[in-house]
């Protein structure tokens, strides 16, 4: 094929093949395209996206200095390149983690190792009813709130930058917790089925360029840990009292008691259903299992 022989006669003018090219190459190449294109979709949401056109703007000055034979420019890049790549895993570090986390959870969901969660960890619409009544309140009087639900992904790790709670979701309690000049007021509530677990905890903060430059700590906050986990977190402005939901890396805004209750319903009932169906998967495999052992 012609294109493939100019693309042979192009890569050995740069000293960097060696052989035919074949079906296979053209199968890694496309591989590598793929890889490439999802890198830089990540990649656009981050601090690296700015990182990256600086770093096209270096390597377009530094063909240009090949191309005009500036021999002292090119040794100097040469044995800089090292350390340079060194450089940019530290200042990335953020970003990498987050993607490295991010490949974990699909393949998390892709594997049979996560287990069902236990009975009293489940939500109750109890539960669900008292932390919409403790948000409208603290909404009414603008006291700002930022409550993380857990769900399938433990949040074990932020449970430790806190202080220890356990005790059972009501409305008083949350607002309490959350009464301005009270030790507990400061960080984020975690919430771990039908109990308060721990108060004043730290969360990562979100570097989402999309986001609204009008949010404040809070809502990047609660955003943040919605990136990195499954949980869902709810968010009382202290600003507005508007009431927020932050879940897979996006933010609802201005919701209501109604559509808070239906949002958090919606996300447990997806979990009793995944769980339910388990159960019912394994039921049937064991019915059919006794069977046909009494077929036999």
């Amino acid at each position: 094929m012609q294109w493939i022989d100019t693309a042979e006669e192009y890569l050995k003018k740069f000293g960097i093949y060696t052989r035919t090219m074949d079906w296979g190459d053209i199968l890694e190449i496309l591989i590598i395209a793929f890889l490439v294109y999802y890198i830089l979709v990540w990649m656009k949401n981050t601090r690296a996206w700015t990182l990256l056109k600086g770093f096209i703007v270096i390597c377009v000055f530094l063909l240009t200095a090949h191309f005009l034979e500036m021999n002292t420019i090119m040794w100097m890049a040469r044995n800089v390149l090292s350390f340079a790549v060194i450089a940019l895993i530290v200042v990335l570090q953020p970003e990498l983690r987050h993607a490295l986390e991010a490949l974990g959870k699909k393949m998390q969901s892709l594997s049979f190792m996560d287990s069902t969660r236990r009975e009293h960890d489940k939500f109750s619409e109890k539960t669900i009813n008292e932390i919409t009544k403790a948000c409208v309140e603290m909404g009414k009087v603008k006291t700002g709130a930022l409550i993380v639900i857990e769900r399938k992904e433990s949040l074990k790790d932020y449970e430790r930058t806190g202080i220890e709670i356990d005790g059972i979701v009501t409305s008083q309690l949350l607002i309490n917790i959350f009464e301005h000049n009270t030790p507990l007021h400061d960080g984020a509530v975690l919430v771990r089925g039908n109990r308060v677990v721990s108060a004043t905890c730290y969360l990562p903060l979100s570097d989402n360029l999309d986001l609204s430059k009008e949010l404040g700590t809070r809502h990047r906050a609660g955003v943040g840990i919605s990136e990195v986990t499954d949980s869902m977190t709810v968010i009382v402005s202290e600003e507005t009292g508007k009431i927020s939901v932050a879940y897979e890396g996006r933010l609802e805004r201005n919701l209501g008691s109604e559509e808070l209750k239906a949002r958090m319903r919606r996300i447990l009932n997806n979990d009793l259903e995944d769980d339910t169906s388990k159960k019912r998967k394994w039921r049937g495999k064991g019915r059919r299992k006794d069977e046909k052992e009494d077929t036999e």
